[in-house]
């Protein structure tokens, strides 16, 4: 019945800490299109992917104890961050038998990104039906504040590379 809690909690249980609200829905978006088994449904907003879905089972399991939720005010906002609660941990033993893989080597390498960049990764991503060049084109068209740089699309294309290879 909570096998999609489950599995975000076991997202929790493999990074120490999440910060940023965009930041953990670009990297549950990512590891989905990865093709670990998130199963929220995403549409497009202004930061890119976002998912209504992830951010109700967030609230959920904070209000379960299974994540500790902090935040701290910023100069014009305010900064989350989440971590897995031993509530957290001890919810998990009952899911001790639902496969799934390891994730912490693609979390350590969203962990090194900026929150800029894997806006820019998830947005290419959920363009992926488009040719590259196509998706480029869209991704600057939707995201045209950002200006980002040829670099920039380049860097995310490996990044992509390696994350579906």
């Amino acid at each position: 019945m909570l096998n999609n809690h489950a599995k975000l909690v076991r997202f929790f249980s493999q990074c120490e800490e999440v910060v940023g609200r965009k930041r953990l829905q670009k990297m549950i978006y990512i590891l989905k299109k990865a093709g670990y088994p998130f199963e929220e449904r995403y549409e497009f907003h202004f930061y890119g992917p976002y998912s209504e879905e992830l951010t109700l089972r967030v609230e959920e399991l904070c209000n379960l104890g299974f994540l500790n939720e902090t935040h701290e005010k910023k100069s014009n906002y305010h900064q989350y961050r989440y971590s897995l609660t031993e509530g957290g941990e001890e919810f998990l033993t009952h899911y001790e038998n639902m496969p799934f893989e390891d994730m912490t080597e693609h979390i350590h390498n969203m962990n090194e990104e900026s929150s800029r960049f894997l806006e820019l990764v998830s947005t290419m991503l959920y363009f992926d039906q488009l040719s590259r060049d196509e998706c480029e084109e869209k991704v600057r068209a939707v995201k045209k504040k950002m200006n980002y740089t040829e670099e920039e699309l380049q860097q995310a294309w490996s990044f992509i590379d390696r994350l579906l290879n």
